[in-house]
């Protein structure tokens, strides 16, 4: 997916805080600059959460990384990003991002598992008002699905961008997590007559599948094609 170079100033890796060493498998938490980018760059859908009313909400959304910075988006009418605007000096929020690379199937019910990598971000939510970040932040939302699809396709109109908000989230507390290998059953186990092993997750695209009203003579571009 979409790529961002870190720049020469940046750490080689975030600072852990109390909200993000985990409780549980600590062994398993990253704090390494390029691991998270990388977690990031590779998924289409986040989690925010935020709190509403005195009350947790999680909501699924489309992201995209600009270096330092992930950017959300959504109607002027979605409730967290009216409450991101109303918000002084921020909204809190913590966003993850998870990918499942394949299921541990042990001999006890109780090791059974997942291979997993994924990135949670605590920060205050901010809303982008200057319009060239806005810009910035919805070609980044829309080539963090297909690279160079920014490019080759019509923008936003004045209208459709009054009717869009964009959140702006910082990577200051970041932390990965990931389990890899395999069954972790119990010695006395071991003899059990169940089958264990891994079971590899794959992630493919179909062949694309063009539009009834598509232009005569439109071809595949090749970006799309790459895929």
């Amino acid at each position: 997916m979409q790529a961002t170079r870190q720049t020469d100033e940046s750490p080689a890796a975030y600072t852990p805080t109390d909200r993000t060493v985990p409780t549980r498998s600590a062994d398993r938490a990253r704090y390494d600059r390029e691991l998270v980018h990388s977690i990031l760059d590779e998924g289409y859908v986040c989690h925010l959460g935020f709190v509403r009313d005195g009350a947790p909400v999680v909501l699924p959304t489309l992201y995209g990384r600009v270096g330092e910075r992930l950017y959300v988006h959504g109607s002027t009418g979605s409730r967290p990003l009216r409450m991101t605007g109303q918000a002084d000096p921020g909204l809190p929020v913590c966003l993850t991002v998870t990918h499942v690379d394949a299921l541990i199937l042990a001999r006890s019910a109780f090791h059974h598992s997942i291979n997993y990598r994924s990135v949670v971000v605590h920060g205050l939510a901010y809303d982008v008002t200057d319009p060239d970040e806005k810009r910035e932040a919805l070609d980044a939302l829309v080539n963090h699905v297909v690279p160079g699809r920014a490019e080759d396709s019509r923008p936003a109109n004045k209208k459709e961008l009054a009717a869009t908000a964009v959140i702006r989230l910082d990577l200051n507390e970041v932390s990965a997590k990931l389990r890899t290998g395999g069954v972790n059953d119990e010695p006395e186990d071991l003899d059990l007559p169940h089958w264990a092993g891994v079971v590899p997750l794959r992630k493919g695209y179909d062949t694309p599948v063009a539009d009834a009203a598509l232009k005569p003579g439109t071809q595949l571009p090749g970006y799309l094609a790459a895929l």
